[in-house]
């Protein structure tokens, strides 16, 4: 009966997309019971967040457990920022390329605050612990955090290049199939790489902390390895305190705060062995940043948003290919930690990424995959958007793409 629904359903999605393109397959309105719509009143999870804060939360309106995927269209619109995060911390490096990675604090977007390495000479993660000590589960406020690492005259964030906002994390925990449409593009796609069925429980996988790659940074194309690259746009939580066996009820207690993640992957490596890391672990598959958000720039004191209600989406070449909302995670954030932190303990500066909504590469017919020169922009409302262009290796430079453009 499901399947005959889904058939209905999915030909009336059909015909209110007339004027899409016709390389992309649409997709049949997903419903699942674990998938909710509702306000964040209606979500104890999201709800837990604002409670940090003293705040009530808000509801949008009434519940609904669909919503449909259609192709790229003039219907369809690409997913805006919306106003940059009040302050965002950031690695970087000056005019030249030659100096050493430096920490740094950004006002409204536009201002950049050098950190002297001689208050965290570890590091983002050491600052990350730092604040999170300092200022306890709530989080540092955007006027505190401005008070604690304001010094001197800023200069222009647009004057030095961006690393990725941690170079070495600990651990990239990652969520496999995640935004219940993305499963059925992904097992009708590419067959025999998991099961079909949505999962009773988080899909865990990692990639290696030598795939990271800044804003702006290049995607190295690993000719004579793949000829499917693809992106796949998410949400980054990134942790700020030490935490094993952390109850969902906690679960922000031990977040930091966000930032994003365009988790790469090779997907006929991916499907060649049978298993996600390899073809997920190239050097350069893990385009992070631009910068990381504080959870208090984010939530109420900031940007007023709910982590668990941002918009989320992926362009490439400004062609709209991704659009989704955090809502529809299948496992939230609360749910993630507490699964994760059962099997292994979590560290200040360790990055969860959450997941993908439909729209990747894969999916599309024929498949949308990257080519060398294409350019890929993840935008999360309230955290900003992560561009990388796909290059090719050059020998002379094979360190280099590492650091951005």
């Amino acid at each position: 009966r499901l399947l005959a629904a889904g058939k209905v359903l999915a030909a009336t999605a059909r015909a209110m997309c007339t004027g899409a393109s016709a390389t992309v397959r649409p997709r049949p309105i997903a419903v699942h019971p674990q998938v909710s719509c509702g306000g964040i009143a209606d979500n104890p999870n999201s709800a837990k967040a604002f409670e940090h804060y003293g705040q009530k939360p808000r509801s949008r309106g009434a519940s609904t457990s669909v919503r449909t995927y259609a192709a790229p269209g003039a219907e369809q619109h690409i997913v805006e920022p919306g106003p940059p995060p009040p302050v965002a911390l950031v690695s970087f490096r000056r005019p030249g390329g030659a100096g050493a990675a430096e920490l740094g604090l950004v006002e409204n977007g536009q201002w950049l605050w050098a950190i002297s390495s001689d208050k965290y000479p570890q590091g983002m993660p050491q600052l990350i612990a730092a604040w999170s000590d300092a200022a306890g589960p709530p989080g540092m406020s955007p006027a505190d955090a401005l008070e604690r690492e304001r010094r001197g005259d800023p200069i222009p964030l647009s004057s030095v290049t961006l690393l990725p906002p941690i170079p070495a994390p600990t651990s990239i925990v990652c969520v496999g199939k995640n935004y219940l449409e993305h499963v059925g593009e992904v097992d009708t796609s590419l067959p025999g790489i998991s099961r079909v069925e949505a999962p009773s429980v988080p899909l865990i996988f990692t990639k290696a902390p030598t795939s990271v790659v800044g804003h702006k940074g290049g995607i190295v194309f690993p000719e004579g390895v793949s000829d499917q690259v693809d992106y796949e746009g998410e949400l980054g939580v990134v942790i700020g305190r030490r935490g094993v066996g952390i109850s969902k009820e906690e679960a922000f207690d031990y977040v930091f705060g966000y930032t994003i993640i365009n988790d790469v992957t090779a997907r006929d490596v991916q499907k060649r062995h049978q298993q996600w890391y390899l073809g997920k672990s190239f050097d350069t598959f893990c385009p992070m940043g631009p910068w990381i958000v504080p959870k208090r720039a984010l939530g109420p004191g900031g940007l007023g948003l709910d982590p668990q209600r941002l918009d989320i989406g992926t362009t490439v070449n400004g062609q709209r290919r991704q659009r989704g909302n955090t809502e529809q995670m299948i496992f939230d954030i609360p749910e993630l930690l507490a699964t994760v932190s059962r099997c292994m303990t979590l560290q200040p500066g360790d990055v969860i990424a959450t997941g993908t909504p439909a729209g990747v590469g894969a999916g599309m017919t024929p498949p949308g995959y990257l080519a060398v020169g294409d350019t890929c922009e993840v935008t999360v409302q309230g955290v900003g958007t992560l561009t990388n262009t796909v290059v090719r290796r050059r020998a002379e430079d094979a360190d280099v793409h590492r650091a951005g453009d």
